[in-house]
């Protein structure tokens, strides 16, 4: 009884409520035909698609920057990074490759940017990078229409300039995939590595897994050296890092800088599984997602871990994948866009709070 207690209490018990919520609509799901292996393909998949993301987060926190709202300024340097590989045709892994280490460098650049001008706004830093993300959209919508790309693939077809809304990429970094029943799938290069196949329905994406666990990894090392501590100390203790000696905004700018670099990364994990790079407003779509998640997984505004980032992307993601599902099997109609967007937002207000909990 008390270690039930203990850990709860350690759980926190918004976590522990939106558990038994999907474990509930896990074991509801077969009952009006929808298939638990379908189902858990789907959360798993998602869970591979949204974690590098919800973890560029952590860096921020753990500096005392607070909650990444200007996310899209680091996903736009994926989005970068991924239609210059295009345009000069790599593909295959060395396409996803190229695509990290092209959008790495541009977010290095924007993040030094966003940093040196979240120092400047200490105290502020979510509400300014609410509008830094907004602002760098919006410029960005400009650009992706007046910048020389020529690939056939990325520009609109019918002006011969500008990108497309949505650019697909299974020529470049999607195989098909042909499943023990005969059955084939168009799946992501990095998501189709090393995928074990539970059912024809349930393929766990173990490229994207590992990939996760190994970026996760690089943050947590990161975090154990005595740049990461001393980033820990900025956020934890302002004055007492000041008093011992360390650069207060240097540690921020890097660690802004690190965030940056993740969401870059993170995007490009995301598109290779989704199948397209999406552009214009688009990058504003994964801010409050990002945000949620980590909060939900137990994150509060100067301390977030990997078991945060974890629990959160898997609770916010399972929930948003299975809540539609379930309900419109049981009502036989579709009203997936509608339930998802009641959801997320619900998710969202719910996480914000919960924010210390």
């Amino acid at each position: 009884m008390y270690k039930r207690q203990s850990f709860i209490k350690k759980f926190g018990w918004p976590r522990v409520i939106i558990a038994l919520f999907l474990l509930a609509l896990f074991i509801v799901s077969p009952m009006i035909g929808v298939g638990i292996d379908q189902s858990l393909s789907d959360v798993v998949g998602r869970f591979g698609m949204f974690s590098v993301l919800v973890l560029s987060m952590v860096p921020m926190i753990q500096s005392g920057c607070g909650l990444n709202f200007g996310i899209p300024v680091g996903i736009i340097a994926g989005i970068l990074g991924s239609v210059t590989s295009i345009e000069f045709g790599f593909s295959g892994i060395m396409g996803i490759l190229m695509a990290m280490l092209i959008g790495t460098f541009f977010a290095l650049i924007f993040g030094a940017l966003y940093g040196a001008l979240l120092n400047k706004i200490k105290g502020d830093e979510m509400l300014i990078a609410t509008y830094v993300g907004y602002f760098f959209v919006a410029l960005m919508s400009i650009m992706w229409i007046i910048l020389p790309y020529k690939n056939p693939v990325s520009v609109m077809s019918y002006g011969g300039s500008g990108l497309r809304q949505q650019i697909p990429v299974s020529d470049y970094w999607m195989n098909k995939t042909i499943f023990a029943d005969g059955t084939s799938k168009t799946v992501g290069i990095l998501s189709g590595l090393f995928d074990i196949e539970i059912t024809p329905s349930f393929v766990i994406p173990t490229g994207m897994i590992l990939f996760f666990a190994l970026m996760a990894f690089i943050v947590w090392a990161f975090f154990k050296t005595k740049l990461g501590t001393s980033i820990t100390a900025v956020g934890s203790n302002p004055e007492y890092a000041k008093a011992s000696g360390i650069n207060i905004n240097k540690m921020r700018l890097i660690s802004v800088m690190f965030s940056t670099v993740l969401a870059a990364i993170g995007i490009i994990v995301y598109q290779q599984s989704y199948g397209y790079i999406q552009l214009y407003t688009s990058p504003l779509s994964f801010t409050f997602q990002s945000v949620a998640a980590i909060l939900i997984g137990g994150a509060s505004l100067n301390k977030a871990s990997i078991v945060n980032v974890i629990v959160g992307t898997i609770l916010f993601q399972g929930i948003l994948t299975m809540t539609p599902t379930v309900i419109n099997g049981a009502l036989n109609i579709d009203i997936s866009d509608v339930l998802r967007m009641i959801v997320t937002n619900g998710m969202i207000l719910y996480a914000m709070t919960r924010r210390n909990d």
